[in-house]
């Protein structure tokens, strides 16, 4: 059982971490579609931040931030996955840019240029963007669980799938392959794409800042976060169910 803090210590610890819930949200709302608010965000990050603080065992030997990070996180992300927002056509086109991207792959034996990828397609390069960060909008919350810490909302180390939790010895041991395995697709990535993940989901820098970072506009940081969101997914495909 979760010990309930006192009203008094719950109050404290929401105010105290309350701007943690607006940078998450800022951090996020740059990968999520126009129709999803910040003020949303936010209100649902504070709820996160209430439970955290209301249900927070020091004892399980994380830190609050580190805790509440989660929670909040977690909030956000569930909410957004309850209001289904990506219609079956982005679901289509994500599944077409994928196919495109292995076969250009395949075939010239390198990381697969935009144009090559759009040509493929039968796309101009700006459709091809267009498409390509509309169907990358919901691969936030996949490849957002699996870059981060690997702790779920209780504090314990393991992967998770949607909302299920993998806690078998075999779950555990499939979990750790499929990081392993990330970790070595991430590494294969070319080199700015790579570090433009490890930028935002690392350093938790948003699009501005990376953007900063590289001498870019916060556009093109956009296209390049997405580009390997896509080609992580198109390279991962034997670990999707």
């Amino acid at each position: 059982m979760y010990p309930v803090r006192e009203a008094a210590d719950v109050d404290r610890l929401v105010a105290e971490h309350a701007p943690m819930v607006k940078r998450i949200a800022y951090h996020l709302i740059h990968r999520l579609p126009p129709n999803v608010q910040l003020d949303d965000l936010v209100q649902t990050g504070i709820v996160g931040l209430i439970e955290a603080a209301k249900h927070y065992n020091a004892g399980q030997g994380a830190s609050f931030e580190t805790y509440a990070g989660i929670r909040v996180r977690g909030a956000m992300l569930d909410e957004v996955r309850r209001n289904d927002w990506a219609p079956r056509s982005v679901h289509r086109k994500a599944r077409e840019i994928s196919s495109a991207l292995r076969t250009v792959e395949n075939r010239l034996g390198r990381a697969a240029r935009a144009t090559e990828v759009a040509s493929e397609m039968g796309v101009s390069l700006e459709e091809y963007h267009r498409l390509l960060r509309e169907a990358t909008g919901y691969q936030v919350f996949s490849f957002e669980e699996a870059f981060g810490d690997g702790e779920d909302e209780d504090g314990h180390d393991g992967a998770r799938t949607g909302d299920a939790r993998m806690s078998g010895p075999f779950d555990q041991l499939s979990g750790e392959r499929f990081r392993q395995a990330l970790a070595r697709t991430i590494g294969s990535l070319p080199e700015r794409e790579a570090l433009v993940l490890s930028l935002y989901y690392d350093e938790e820098l948003n699009l501005r800042e990376i953007g900063e970072v590289l001498g870019v506009s916060e556009s093109r940081v956009s296209q390049i976060h997405s580009q390997a969101l896509m080609r992580l997914r198109a390279r991962m495909v034997d670990w999707r169910t």
